[in-house]
């Protein structure tokens, strides 16, 4: 008898099969278990220890499974969908898990019944351009200008999160602030960039109540000599600088040898003059502010002081570029190449406010701006943490419609339409292929029925009763509402999606599931290749604070 033949090393572990597709969809249900509580108005919140001891209190799906340490190769792809949904749309993070997880439990019996993974990918495919045909034909389309439908929107988008109770409070920041800095590229193409000219500065106190969008910026300064300066002025001139008021040293080391006492003298008037100089280029354009990103010596400080112009240096680059955008003016890199176009005069008030034990500089009331800051105010840390969450979704939701200006009805009421409509289809579908998209068709039913179980209604009533209002496809607005778990018009209630978040969705969900299913063998335990006659590199030993006392044991 032949001896049996190893080909893998013993360190190695192979799975494959049908073993592989069930531990993989066993993972992503539990990914998909771990958030299905979070879907919808009735969502319960997550807390979440991190290594340092901080807690995350969330419902926010991307922000939690963020946090999640993972072993499971399959559930680590399930996480990374939902941050491509977050970088992407940045709405949607729950719904694309939850959805996954559903679309691999259908697949299951599939693959039980040995199916080949291919058709079922094919046919899932197949559902999803359908599913999306779908989507074109409920979508609606709005006018961006409309403020209340906008509000609607951006409420129905953050209805489910934990700030809901403030009503328009978040939904009404987003808005203010994504109008405020999108900017018109002609060709009916906006472009919202929230990331570099929306800052969102967290100050723990006051009342949630006290947030708002400044129309301009605030950083975390003073002016640089507190007596002296003024600290409010009401249109101010203001010019941004990116490069020290200081005297320049050398590039490299120089060593000066001085013969006569003198030219120290000469030496040190040279560097003041240097200074001056700087100083009267700038204030030839009559400033009111100055504000540099480098260091200000006390000299130049002196002089600005005199000629009663308020100075602000060492600011970070993107705030100074906020302030640019925000007063339009534009920033220097040298003092001698100053002109009277880089000077901002856009401002309606530069301010200097104490909050809590700290001071701010409010650069307020812009004529156009195109940067803005949003103030959030709150009782604590956590809670700020959570608004500030919430407030990045609801922007970007606002984004999103800027851009795409299309709806689609919310609470589940679009995956009921899909699902019905698939549902029809796939009676035309022939041979093998029409059972695992008949199963896709089911699946889009997971969100309204997570809906309906976090309302704590009767889900199997109330699905039932919206399988048969759908049957057709017809009634494509009717859908649960969240927080009553009642059968409920979306139009009426408002509750509305952004059409490119669910678009993104379907796409991101279906195309995940099939990646995974497509896997069939897991070889595990692949050390990484050493050059041969390298040593095994020792660990370097790192010693804790236990350790650092006791120094003469012996490593075990």
């Amino acid at each position: 008898m032949q001896s049996p033949v190893l080909v893998l090393k013993d360190s190695l572990t192979r799975e494959s099969g049908s073993k592989v597709h069930h531990a993989n969809i066993q993972a992503s249900k539990a990914v998909a278990d771990i958030i299905r509580t979070t879907l919808g108005p009735r969502s319960m919140l997550k807390m979440l220890l991190d290594a340092t001891g901080g807690i995350v209190v969330t419902n926010d799906g991307n922000a939690i499974l963020r946090e999640l340490d993972i072993a499971h190769p399959a559930a680590k792809s399930m996480i990374e969908l939902s941050r491509t949904q977050d970088e992407e749309v940045g709405d949607g993070t729950t719904s694309v898990i939850v959805l996954a997880g559903e679309m691999l439990h259908v697949a299951e019996a599939f693959i039980d019944k040995k199916y080949h993974p291919t058709v079922i990918c094919r046919a899932y495919n197949k559902a999803l351009e359908d599913a999306l045909a779908v989507l074109d034909k409920i979508s609606m389309s709005i006018d961006v200008n409309d403020r209340s439908m906008m509000l609607g929107l951006v409420k129905s988008c953050i209805g489910t999160k934990f700030t809901s109770q403030f009503g328009d409070l978040i939904a009404d920041l987003a808005l203010d602030a994504t109008t405020t800095v999108g900017v018109d590229l002609g060709q009916g193409i906006k472009e919202v960039d929230i990331k570099k000219y929306i800052k969102v500065e967290k100050i723990p106190g006051g009342q949630l109540e006290d947030s708002k969008v400044l129309k301009g910026v605030m950083f975390n300064k003073d002016v640089v000599v507190p007596g002296k300066m003024k600290r409010k002025i009401v249109n101010p001139r203001i010019i941004l600088l990116d490069c020290p008021l200081e005297y320049k040293k050398g590039e490299n080391q120089t060593n000066a040898e001085l013969v006569r006492e003198e030219d120290w003298a000469v030496l040190l008037k040279m560097e003041e003059e240097y200074i001056q100089n700087l100083c009267v280029q700038i204030l030839k354009f009559k400033p009111d502010l100055v504000i540099t990103e480098k260091g200000l010596s006390d000299l130049a400080c002196h002089y600005l002081s005199k000629a009663g112009v308020s100075a602000i240096r060492r600011l970070r680059k993107t705030d100074n570029n906020r302030i640019a955008k925000a007063c339009g003016a534009i920033i220097v890199n040298r003092p001698d190449e100053l002109q009277e176009s880089d000077v901002g005069t856009g401002a309606g008030l530069f301010e200097v406010k104490k909050i809590g034990d700290e001071f701010f500089a409010y650069i307020v009331d812009c004529k156009d701006p195109k940067a803005c800051t949003v103030l959030l105010r709150g009782a604590s840390k956590d809670l700020l943490n959570e608004v500030e969450r919430n407030l990045q979704d609801a922007m970007s939701v606002a984004r999103n419609i800027l851009k795409h200006p299309k709806l689609v009805p919310g609470g589940g009421a679009t995956e009921l339409t899909v699902s019905a409509t698939l549902k029809q289809k796939s009676s035309s579908i022939e041979g093998i292929e029409k059972w695992p998209y008949e199963a896709a068709a089911v699946a889009f039913e997971a969100i309204p029925r997570t809906l309906a179980q976090n309302c704590g209604v009767n889900v199997i009533r109330t699905m039932t009763a919206l399988q048969g209002k759908h049957a057709n496809g017809e009634n494509a607005w009717t859908g649960i509402d969240g927080n009553s778990g009642q059968i409920a018009d979306m139009k009426e209630l408002k509750i509305w999606d952004a059409y490119n978040v669910k678009a993104q969705t379907f796409k991101t969900s279906i195309e995940a599931a099939c990646m995974l299913l497509r896997i069939d063998d897991i070889v595990s335990g692949i050390k990484k290749r050493q050059a041969p006659g390298a040593s095994q590199p020792s660990k370097p030993t790192i010693e804790t604070e236990g350790d650092a006392d006791n120094e003469g044991m012996i490593p075990e």
